[in-house]
């Protein structure tokens, strides 16, 4: 194995350099994985209309789900190798990334399974009005085809960041996403197959993405996958699983609130001017857009796992301490500048999904200022989640992970409208946002001052 190196960069290298090399890489595999949706949604907006962007929506909770694996096994295989190899226990630790890999695929051919068996009920309790579903379930029975890859490309990616290629896990991304991006506007634009192009061209793109993968786990560098090493293990799928939870659990918690919001809209949507679609394509648009933000903060907190994980495990705490600082405080000049945008051209935003009618964009702006009001403090929970998952306290990390969707977003959603109305719906999120930063901030105070202890005792 190629320890010494691996022990001189990940232990003894600048923090700044070090999250450079694998933090940027990582954000643009996250912006490469939002841009996904994006780009299906702006040419659905443009050449479907309305209700097609409302069927994006409806689908998103699946696009979710394939996150979600992909994290629990990815990030729970790449903490487990990291800490592993910190520890010098050089056995150990490809077992990890095998059975990871073989989790990868065999859920996310699970879920393609489930979903093409229960389509139909799936989208009616996702939310989807009458006059959307048709579209969704097009989209969505050609999309499936592609969960196994995006799972794949989604955890592997994790896992060759492990291993010292950052850049690899951003071409695997890339690439899918340049495909997809070209076939859309072939698909839609030019052969105008509607719902079913923009899904084709995005199944192409994920299985070219998961081909690299597999490519690239066949001549891993650290060292030699072999056969023994892909036979699931009892003991090492549980630990590999428990260092994911805290990412899985946030992403299944955001398809939950996304559930929810998505009935939510429809119901109060119905009793307002705005109607049932409206809300749904509106706020599939936010969220869209909102990911994109997210996944630069998200990119930048899994850069930093690797450093934190090592220097954990080799008890070099005050390098961990530096390491978060600096995912925060570059974190949070991101969040402010999203915040700009988010209240100063939210209609300029709109726009690049197509055209629309009053209504539609007058409930739009009101989205984006009101309901991302609170996103200028959205970096200090999903990077401290990471942080705790890298540390090897997935307990932690799951809680922080909990805070804004399930403890604090989702009974806000259910409570709020009963007063105000759909406009309830819009206050929810900056209260929860605001919480979550605060619950998160106390977490990872006391965190560190058990890192002081810890220094004193050794």
């Amino acid at each position: 194995m190629k320890t010494n190196s691996r022990e001189e960069l990940l232990g003894k290298g600048p923090i700044g350099s070090l999250m450079v090399k694998f933090a940027i890489p990582s954000i643009i595999a996250m912006l490469v994985s939002s841009i996904y949706n994006i780009v299906d949604q702006i040419f659905i907006g443009r050449y479907v209309g309305t209700l097609g962007n409302a069927a994006t929506n409806i689908a998103f909770p699946l696009a979710m789900s394939c996150t979600a694996i992909g994290l629990l096994f990815g990030i729970g295989g790449a903490a487990n190798f990291n800490l592993s190899m910190g520890r010098k226990d050089y056995e150990k630790a490809p077992f990890f990334i095998g059975n990871a890999l073989v989790m990868l695929v065999t859920l996310g051919t699970a879920l393609l399974l489930i979903v093409e068996l229960f389509l139909h009920p799936m989208l009616i309790f996702f939310g989807s009005p009458e006059n959307v579903l048709p579209y969704a379930i097009e989209y969505v029975r050609i999309t499936a085809i592609g969960f196994p890859f995006l799972v794949l490309t989604i955890g592997g990616g994790h896992i060759i960041r492990a291993d010292g290629s950052p850049n690899m896990t951003m071409i695997c991304s890339l690439s899918g996403a340049i495909i997809n991006t070209v076939l859309d506007a072939l698909f839609v634009a030019v052969f105008h197959w509607g719902m079913a192009g923009a899904a084709i061209a995005t199944v192409i793109g994920q299985i070219f993405s998961g081909i690299l993968v597999i490519n690239y786990m066949m001549h891993f560098k650290t060292c030699p996958l072999l056969k023994k090493h892909l036979i699931p293990d009892k003991n090492i799928i549980p630990r590999t699983a428990f260092l994911g939870a805290a990412s899985c659990v946030n992403q299944f918690a955001m398809m939950l609130m996304q559930i929810i919001l998505n009935n939510s809209l429809k119901h109060y949507g119905a009793l307002s001017v705005y109607g049932e679609s409206i809300p749904i394509a509106c706020a599939g648009i936010v969220t869209k857009v909102s990911q994109v933000f997210f996944a630069v903060v998200i990119g930048l907190a899994q850069g930093s796992q690797p450093i934190e994980s090592f220097n954990y495990g080799a008890k070099q705490y005050p390098r961990v301490r530096k390491t978060y600082l600096l995912t925060i405080s570059s974190a949070f000049i991101i969040s402010l500048i999203a915040w700009v945008l988010f209240q100063t051209i939210p209609d300029k935003l709109l726009g690049l999904f197509g055209n629309g009618s009053d209504s539609y964009f007058e409930f739009g702006i009101k989205f984006f200022r009101i309901f991302l009001f609170c996103t200028w403090a959205n970096c200090i929970q999903p990077a401290t989640s990471q942080f705790f998952a890298s540390v090897g306290k997935p307990m932690r990390g799951m809680f922080v992970s909990l805070t804004r969707q399930i403890i604090f977003l989702i009974p806000l959603l259910l409570a709020l409208p009963l007063f105000m109305g759909i406009d309830g719906i819009l206050y929810a999120g900056p209260v929860a946002d605001a919480l979550a930063a605060i619950v998160a901030g106390i977490m990872v105070r006391i965190e560190f001052k058990d890192m002081h202890r810890l220094e004193q005792l050794a």
